[in-house]
């Protein structure tokens, strides 16, 4: 190399270093949004109230909320994110009926959000295709479509989140020695409920159990054909879990008993790998979970549609599906291309082939000559120990199912999981600033396993929802959701929230 193009080289790097920034850009994500509404039932109507994360339950809200967040960069081998997000404001109170055994009469009393809470706060780590997770943060279902669904039966993003630690696979990841005809995506989660006030607010100290302190935990197993085909399965399972706590026990407003629930680390271990435990007479905890599967087909435009069901289970008859039709049963649409119709769904909801109330299992009588076992007195999302499958008496699972929140008259548990019921929902775009989405659906409930209802309950509803996107003005978009439900699971409701909201990136 001669002089000259020595000096040319370096004269060229050194002008390459002089152009290169003297810092690395650090996005935040950052979001504020105010949300007013109202309407005419005891609570917040069915759709505006479902899958928000348990933001809103009453019948009159006017809320602010501010979030900032560092997601996960999932093109870099090694990536960290954290989030805090805070919700303030005004929602109006409940009136519950409560009993007092000193004067053995029945009063009522009000229950209302607080003013303010943690929403999210949440830190994790991922490295390659694993993370680890410790905090507060929503999780959404991992199968089907937020936006438009019913709700995913085991973890929908339709209650407050838990903290926990989570750690699993940030994504699917290939199968070893499958050449990516098989992925697989899991994880992990153990948590602690953190509701105790509320339940005691609005426990009616006269019926059932009130257990407080409890853990959650949750585990998810999918695996996945190759998506890049154009036709894909996925199949697994969820299972939750919840245990631990201390129970008092009521019988017409007398305590029966109280017990203290297990939960060192060897009950840890057995509600992963859930075992007999002599304390409770049977497997350790409340235990729920679902068998999963979606089967999407894309057609040569992109155009994808697809099927699923999802399959409650709580012991071994729902394990080996011997509960009939009883699960959540769908089909989709989703274009590949913005319009009119970019989404549509449709799906069916049955839980009524629950098995009766006479349960008899000869090992829990000893020195019976009755060898028959006779399995019944199932409960969805109920337990005799433990809480119902809710937190902040909203439904962790399906939202469909009327969660212990509705019950005015302070009962702990799901009234009326014997139900079945349908539910469309439709999403597109009318201009390119201007979207839209509908819900809608019917419901009908008999009960449970073990009690009929006098008179079933039932609630059609409808709600319609429009988001505009301001023009001129990156990241500000007005959301209005109107709703009408007629029918008593739980009320009649009109109503409307109206939703501004401003969202940018901070680059540090």
């Amino acid at each position: 190399m001669t002089r000259l193009s020595s000096l040319r080289t370096a004269l060229a790097l050194a002008g390459a270093i002089a152009t290169m920034p003297l810092y690395a850009e650090y996005p935040i994500h950052y979001e504020a949004s105010v949300s007013g509404g109202g309407g005419s039932g005891s609570f917040a109507p069915y759709h505006i109230s479902s899958l928000r994360h348990g933001r809103i339950s009453a019948r009159y809200n006017a809320l602010g909320e501010v979030a900032l967040w560092r997601p996960l960069d999932t093109s870099s081998r090694f990536s960290y994110g954290f989030g805090a997000d805070i919700v303030a404001g005004y929602s109006s109170s409940t009136a519950y009926e409560r009993y007092d055994a000193s004067a053995a009469t029945w009063n009522t009393h009000s229950v209302s959000p607080s003013s303010a809470w943690v929403q999210q706060l949440f830190g994790e780590v991922k490295y390659r295709g694993v993370f680890l997770l410790a905090g507060l943060k929503e999780h959404s279902s991992a199968l089907l479509n937020q936006g438009l669904t019913s709700g995913d039966l085991i973890e929908s993003g339709n209650s407050r989140p838990i903290p926990e630690v989570r750690i699993g696979f940030h994504d699917f990841q290939d199968i070893p020695f499958t050449r990516g005809w098989v992925q697989i995506q899991g994880e992990i989660a153990y948590g602690k409920f953190t509701d105790n006030g509320w339940l005691k607010d609005q426990y009616n100290y006269y019926t059932n159990h009130l257990t407080l302190g409890e853990w959650y935990t949750y585990k998810r197993c999918y695996f996945r054909t190759s998506p890049s085909r154009p036709f894909s399965v996925t199949f697994g399972m969820q299972a939750a879990g919840e245990f631990g706590g201390d129970e008092t026990i009521y019988v017409r407003g007398k305590v029966l008993r109280t017990y203290k629930y297990p939960s060192d680390l060897l009950t840890f271990i057995k509600m992963f790998i859930p075992s007999k435990d002599g304390g409770e007479g049977f497997v350790t905890g409340n235990h729920l979970g679902s068998w999963d599967l979606k089967a999407r087909y894309r057609l040569r435009n992109g155009d994808r549609i697809m099927a699923y069901f999802s399959w409650p289970w709580e012991d071994g008859s729902g394990i080996g599906k011997l509960n009939g039709w009883d699960g959540l049963w769908g089909v989709e649409y989703k274009s590949a291309a913005p319009g009119w119709l970019e989404g549509a769904l449709l799906e069916y909801l049955d839980f009524t082939n629950q098995s009766g109330p006479i349960h008899f299992a000869p090992g829990d009588h000893t020195g019976t000559s009755v060898t028959e076992h006779v399995s019944g007195a199932d409960d969805y999302y109920n337990n005799n120990s433990h809480r119902s499958y809710a937190n902040y008496g909203m439904s962790i699972g399906t939202p469909a199912l009327m969660a212990p929140i509705y019950n005015l008259d302070g009962f702990p548990a799901y009234l009326a999981n014997a139900m079945r019921g349908f539910h469309v929902g439709v999403e597109g775009h009318i201009t390119p600033a201007l979207s839209y989405r509908l819900k809608a659906g019917y419901r009908k409930a008999w009960g449970n396993g073990k009690i009929t209802l006098p008179e079933p309950l039932h609630l059609t509803s409808a709600m319609l929802e429009a988001t505009w996107q301001v023009k001129g003005v990156d990241g500000l978009s007005v959301n209005a959701q109107l709703e009408c439900d007629r029918g008593n699971m739980p009320c009649d409701a009109f109503g409307a929230l109206v939703t501004v909201k401003y969202n940018g990136i901070l680059n540090l």
